[in-house]
């Protein structure tokens, strides 16, 4: 497989990326995203009203747009250091060329 097979075969894993993440947003339509915290709160107090959280967050974003961008911000992060270890461990694994 040549270098300009490889660059098409990575941009079109890229397109279909893109296309996997904006799909849904395009075809669901006035709905809201919300969390699972959210859900099970609104579950919990359906079944025991008389409920009170035992912990209180550390941080409260001021809006949900720094919310979703903190998220965004640790999922990148995570996605490199998982990126960096397999990059490492593929890097350790394969033989080393003689210099010349």
């Amino acid at each position: 497989m040549n270098q300009s097979q490889k660059r098409l075969i990575n941009w079109l894993l890229v397109v279909g990326v893109v296309i996997l993440a904006v799909t849904p947003l395009m075809l669901i339509r006035d709905s809201e995203f919300g969390g699972a915290d959210k859900q099970a709160e609104k579950l919990i107090t359906e079944i025991q009203p008389k409920y009170k959280p035992w912990f209180k967050s550390l941080f409260e974003p001021p809006s949900g747009e720094i919310e979703s961008l903190l998220f965004a911000l640790q999922a990148a992060l995570g996605a490199g250091v998982v990126g960096y270890a397999i990059g490492l461990y593929k890097g350790r694994s394969q033989p080393q060329k003689p210099e010349e």
